[in-house]
């Protein structure tokens, strides 16, 4: 049902899209074959718009977990009569490895179920419905399954037991223990018939997936500070929000799961930031590999890439393969998870000025700068003009990290990442061939950091606050100290990071973004992930480690039940809210995690 709590569900991936299952066994959200495809299953948003559930007859209790060093999920049912495990997968290409995980991905489903113990039941209940709910397809039932014709793809369903077919097609499976039923759901373009797959072709898809995962892990992962399998595990989960085709991360495989309850604070997160991109450097170093990081940048740098004249802002998010028109629009016949309307699909963020971008995007070139020895002409001309923009847009208003959806303002976060652009263009500037822009470059920097100090410091607040002349306090001046603007052990950073712990802390220990701010919209929002592992990163930089632990320990207990975190929680109730799983919060966590050990 869309009801149902967001941290019920687990996530699957084959790195070009994903699947959400929840903990009774149902596929809620499908979109085939692509992130930003349109959803064949999305009853998270809608009860009538599509799923494909595998659920015991009987009642049950229910744990889960990931096979060990994968995004394979196994979730077992312990019944009155017996035990059953299913073990979910969205399939990669047969014998991909480490770096090439989901190159050739099949778009392939893939649920196999085991009888452990005595003699199960489980009910089988297929309903798919394409372009989110709006196609009730045909379906027809095949030797070996059901073939779904109606939207734009042909879905084939390989199916062990012949289902009755009406609008849905439903089944009961019976299974004595050490019995195997394998099901596996394959797209294939419209007018094509699938060939579907046989039970020992699904299980060495399966097998195959898993051995897949194992060595992009065995490859990648080598963090071995605190918390390392949280800090593993979100690195498989950024993997699994990687685009692979072209190495874009989406900050969720979701839309539109709300900030609060009913509330209309519902964004499509299946696009890429440039915001998100130091951020994730510094997390895909730490958790996985350069590799990775490089793939990311080089491609954030190619889809970002534009006029460096500065006669228009660059743009701060593009989908997946580059594009860069997002328009926002709505669904009118999806109500919503928990009725929380609008749902929407693009986002109208992408047309928003938001001059931190400069800043984000150079320090991630500083901090793969040995990787980028071999930049060409154009894209470093394209960096330089970065660093121009910065350097001459600086004392621009705009919307900020926040994108709020009122009038512009002189946000501090921006100016802090306009000083971060030059800054780190200096370190570049040879890299850059951009030696003649040093003198100037200089200037601008030692001209931010000055306004920065006069008009972002706020005495009455006790604090760096959001905004110039603004006495609201901001998570994001937590920032400063993590970019190299200030140590973090200074007077009035100090004082910001009491502030924040103080007056910007929730009920639940985490942290709000900001408090008393009109953002342009009605309602209320949860405490946020990200701000509370910055506010640990923090400490940290401080040295103040045993507040640093305590603080990323209160954030950590937010996973659910198989690691995943989303944007917020909700500050009373303590459950998740917002686009599930969210890259940034586990990049929170993971950079928290290495401050943390650094520091100790």
């Amino acid at each position: 049902m869309s009801d149902r709590p967001i941290g019920d569900y687990a996530l699957l991936s084959d790195c070009q899209t994903a699947a959400l299952v929840s903990r009774d066994g149902s596929v809620d959200w499908l979109c085939m074959p692509h992130f930003d495809s349109r959803a064949t299953f999305a009853r998270l948003l809608g009860p009538e718009a599509g799923h494909w559930s595998i659920t015991p007859a009987s009642p049950y209790d229910t744990q889960r977990r990931y096979l060990d060093r994968t995004l394979v999920l196994r979730t077992d049912f312990r019944m009155q009569s017996g035990a059953v495990s299913v073990t979910d997968a969205l399939a990669s290409g047969l014998n991909e490895r480490g770096h090439d995980l989901g190159v050739d991905a099949p778009h392939l489903l893939l649920r196999v179920v085991e009888c452990t113990e005595g003699r199960v039941d489980l009910d089988v209940e297929f309903a798919p419905r394409p372009e989110y709910g709006l196609v009730k397809p045909l379906l027809i039932p095949t030797q070996g399954g059901v073939w779904c014709h109606g939207g734009p793809d042909t879905l084939g369903l390989c199916s062990p037991v012949p289902l009755e077919i009406s609008a849905t097609a439903r089944g009961r499976i019976g299974l004595h223990a050490g019995e195997t039923a394998a099901f596996a759901l394959q797209q294939v373009p419209a007018g094509t018939s699938p060939v579907l797959l046989s039970q020992d072709a699904i299980l060495a898809q399966l097998e195959d997936t898993v051995r897949g995962w194992r060595s992009w892990s065995e490859l990648h992962q080598s963090y071995e500070g605190p918390w390392a399998d949280l800090v593993q595990h979100s690195g498989r989960v950024l993997q699994g929000l990687t685009f692979q085709p072209t190495g874009a991360i989406v900050a969720a495989p979701t839309t539109s799961l709300p900030e609060a309850v009913g509330g209309v604070r519902n964004w499509d997160y299946r696009f890429a930031w440039v915001r998100d991109a130091s951020f994730t450097l510094d997390a895909l170093w730490v958790a996985a590999c350069p590799d990775e990081a490089e793939a990311f940048f080089q491609w954030m740098a190619h889809a970002a890439a534009s006029d460096p004249s500065q006669e228009s802002s660059m743009q701060i998010m593009f989908g997946i393969r580059g594009e860069r028109d997002l328009t926002e629009r709505v669904l009118p016949h999806l109500p919503g998870w928990r009725n929380s309307s609008p749902v929407r699909l693009g986002n109208g963020a992408w047309e928003q000025k938001q001059l931190d971008v400069y800043g984000e995007l150079l320090s991630a070139a500083h901090r793969l700068r040995d990787y980028l020895s071999g930049l060409d002409a154009p894209t470093k001309a394209f960096l330089a003009g970065c660093a121009d923009s910065a350097a001459l847009r600086w004392r621009e208003p705009d919307q900020g990290i926040w994108e709020v959806r009122s009038g512009p303002q002189h946000f501090l976060y921006s100016k802090l990442m306009c000083w971060v652009a030059v800054d780190r263009a200096l370190k570049l500037a040879d890299d850059l061939d951009a030696s003649d822009r040093v003198q100037e470059w200089t200037a601008a920097r030692d001209e931010i950091r000055a306004a920065i100090e006069e008009n972002g410091w706020n005495e009455e607040a006790g604090a760096y606050t959001q905004a110039f002349g603004s006495a609201v306090l901001d998570a994001s001046a937590l920032m400063m100290p993590i970019v190299g603007f200030i140590p973090a052990d200074a007077p009035r950073m100090r004082a910001t990071i009491d502030a924040v712990r103080a007056r910007l802390t929730g009920g639940n220990g985490l942290v709000y973004r900001y408090a008393g701010a009109d953002d342009g919209l009605p309602g209320e929002e949860g405490t946020f992930l990200l701000c509370t592992f910055w506010l640990a990163q923090a400490l940290a930089l401080a040295g103040d480690t045993d507040a640093a632990r305590e603080v990323f320990e209160r954030a950590a207990r937010c996973v659910n039940d198989v690691g995943l975190l989303s944007e917020e929680v909700d500050s009373v109730g303590g459950h998740l809210l917002g686009n599930f799983p969210q890259a940034f919060s586990h990049i929170g966590l993971i950079n928290a995690a290495w401050a943390i050990h650094q520091a100790t």
